[in-house]
């Protein structure tokens, strides 16, 4: 009757163990996918183009320090900026920010359209770049 009792005791002995190890589990990866979206809720999505030649143009404001990020996609790449500036123009937004010598505008709106924007890449003060755009 021991050794039955001693089997009892270790059986419930390893259901305990595997259920300490399953609930740790779940709690671990419940932590794994809540943190991503603890981290996207620090910044907030301001404007988001579309333009001509396959480019995607999202501009970000961190909610912390209030920075701008820039984030585009295209054939040509993908590019990533921060420190950007704003300035109300004409009764429209631009964004500016710098890559070395490259320096990229984007127009929220036009004088036309208040769905339409503007993508501009300027190389050392000079434009090399312009596309219409349109929000999505």
């Amino acid at each position: 009757m021991t050794k039955s009792f001693w089997l009892f005791g270790s059986r419930l002995t390893i259901f305990a163990e595997r259920t300490t190890f399953l609930l740790a589990l779940v709690a671990s990866i419940a932590t794994n996918f809540s943190l991503p979206a603890a981290a996207d809720s620090t910044v907030s999505l301001i404007l988001s183009l579309r333009c001509r030649g396959g480019y995607n143009i999202n501009i970000w404001k961190t909610n912390t320090s209030g920075e701008l990020l820039y984030r585009s996609t295209s054939p040509h790449g993908n590019l990533s900026l921060g420190r950007g500036t704003r300035q109300a123009t004409e009764g429209t937004q631009v964004y500016r920010f710098q890559n070395g010598n490259y320096q990229y505008w984007v127009w929220d709106g036009t004088l036309d359209s208040k769905e339409s924007g503007t993508l501009e890449v300027y190389k050392n003060n000079q434009i090399e770049l312009q596309r219409a755009c349109k929000k999505h």
